[in-house]
């Protein structure tokens, strides 16, 4: 069989049938060194449900309740909502049983704190996770990759898998309506960096045949056009700046020709961008923007200086806000905050901009994250970042923001001030209205934000909690919700509801699984899980299909 795709579903749909006993050949378009695809560059967050790691911070957990949440996030409310529903449920059952288990015997292993990234919109019954699930893996990313990529090695070891790097396939074929391999065109060779842009010049053509071919090539989110193309109207117009949060090569060419051979692509307008992104000082990719994972304290305010309104803070709703914030106009917004709350506050996504937890380094890890000090990839941001600005004052410090972006729209610090102001008062004591406040303090209460996530209440203008910092925060392209239409086996749909022969699909081209599972909105920590699970499904199936 053929696997189209060397990203994280394709490692794991490949290793499964390459166990299976069948002989499998790994197609992608990179060079061998980007092995792994944007999984190797997340955070490796994964979603898992009432686990030891839970329990030990007295966390309560259950399917049921994250099975609520789900449910809440995804507002599936669509005829076509059938499958992605039911593999939704499937999934959250495989988090809540096997799931780590399962991982646990590849040799992953998950950092002790659980983080609580996307808290939600304040409904119980609405989008957010309840309690923390964000299970972060020691090694980051590639610490995810990394048991797949010795699976599939020790597969080709064994003689049962060949990988065909540079190999781009244009065309899935197909006889009497069967689909029986891919036809495509051999790139030359390329030495660049992983997640670099690599060259598209032919050096050949190539046909290969297959009993069945497993699409499993990702996204659109490298792909502006495309991107733009599918958004939704109930989000507005479509930022005419995005930063882009993977490389370039995440293009949904193959979704393309998925549908050229037959499949049909579902909920193509679901989505999931991140408002909080800054423009990398030293990108890999064209655009690359770096996401910003925020504690709940820094003041947000949108183009124009105006506070965004509640239930509208940091780690809360991040569709939400994306909302809101193409209804102003602007393509961009603003966090103010101390040095103190960026200390604690600030996680930036990705594996390279965690180098503790990337390099297994322990004594890093109790450095950057208990010792007090701004964490130093953070550090590099102020230090170089184009979208940071500091100043001892905060009339100095608005004049930097309006330096930045022109002073259109010119921004009034004596009107942010009166909003700072009455805003510190709420914190210079125990109670008060404001309900970020409110909600910092909440979250203080779990245990693993008050040791590492959530600074202690303070005033803004306190200046021993200084110098005060703005960040100017960009749209960031991710991940695409919807994709191919794919049955509980992974077996890509037609218009007609029919599977096409011997084709299958599977993560983020599958929309992680029947062509959107996490419906409108996604809980964090699902995407690289979403991979796993659809991708050991569609290897497994596809496996028991061929002779």
């Amino acid at each position: 069989m053929i696997v189209v795709g060397a990203g994280l579903a394709g490692l794991a749909a490949a290793a499964e049938a390459a166990e299976a006993g069948r002989k499998v050949l790994l197609l992608d378009q990179e060079p061998e060194q980007s092995l792994g695809g944007q999984a190797w560059w997340s955070f490796g967050g994964l979603f898992m449900v009432d686990t030891p790691e839970q329990r030990r911070l007295r966390i309560s957990d259950s399917l049921e309740l994250a099975w609520q949440d789900w449910l809440g996030a995804a507002g599936f409310d669509r005829p076509e909502d059938d499958l992605p529903r039911q593999w939704a449920r499937a999934y959250v059952e495989f988090a809540a049983t096997e799931k780590r288990d399962w991982l646990r015997q590849m040799g992953h292993r998950i950092v002790p704190v659980i983080g609580w990234a996307e808290r939600g919109s304040h409904l119980a019954t609405g989008h957010g996770n309840t309690v923390p699930r964000f299970h972060i893996s020691w090694g980051t990313g590639p610490g995810v990759v990394e048991p797949f990529e010795r699976r599939v090695r020790a597969a080709a070891d064994a003689g049962r898998l060949e990988f065909r790097f540079r190999h781009r396939v244009d065309a899935i074929t197909s006889t009497g309506g069967v689909v029986d391999g891919v036809a495509g065109t051999v790139l030359e060779p390329s030495d660049v960096e992983r997640g670099r842009p690599s060259s598209r010049t032919a050096a050949g053509q190539f046909e290969l045949g297959a009993q069945a071919v497993i699409v499993t090539s990702g996204g659109i989110g490298g792909n502006h056009d495309l991107v733009r193309q599918a958004w939704p109207e109930r989000l507005g117009t479509p930022p005419a700046h995005l930063l882009s949060g993977v490389p370039a090569h995440v293009d949904g060419r193959m979704i393309g020709i998925t549908e050229q051979a037959g499949g049909q692509v579902i909920n193509r307008d679901r989505m999931w961008h991140y408002v909080e992104g800054i423009a990398n000082w030293d990108p890999v990719w064209p655009l690359h923007g770096i996401r910003i994972l925020p504690g709940p304290s820094s003041l947000w305010l949108d183009a124009t200086g105006s506070r965004l309104p509640v239930p509208l803070y940091p780690g809360f709703d991040t569709l939400g806000v994306l909302e809101y914030l193409r209804g102003t106009g602007y393509d961009y917004s603003w966090f103010i905050l101390t040095k103190k709350i960026i200390a604690k506050e600030f996680a930036l996504s990705g594996s390279e901009q965690n180098p503790d937890l990337t390099g297994r380094d322990r004594r890093a890890m109790i450095t950057s994250r208990f010792g007090g000090q701004v964490p130093g990839p953070v550090q590099a941001f102020l230090d170089h970042g184009e979208d940071f600005v500091t100043a001892p004052t905060l009339p100095g410090l608005v004049g930097k923001m309006n330096k930045l972006t022109g002073g259109e729209p010119a921004l009034d610090a004596d009107l942010i001030g009166q909003e700072i102001t009455a805003r510190d008062r709420d914190a210079a004591r125990p109670y008060g209205k404001d309900g970020q406040l409110t909600a910092i303090r909440g979250a203080r209460a779990y245990l693993g934000d008050r040791f590492v996530r959530v600074a202690p209440p303070h005033r803004l203008l306190d200046p021993a909690a200084g110098p005060l910092i703005a960040v100017r925060l960009h749209v960031l392209t991710r991940k695409t919700l919807g994709g191919l239409h794919t049955d509980l086996s992974s077996r890509v749909l037609s218009a007609g509801g029919g599977p096409v022969p011997g084709l299958y699909a599977a993560g983020e081209a599958a929309g992680f699984g029947g062509g959107g599972m996490h419906g409108y909105r996604s809980l964090e920590g699902t995407f690289l899980g979403g991979c796993l699970f659809s991708g050991r499904v569609a290897g497994r199936a596809a496996a028991a299909a061929v002779s």
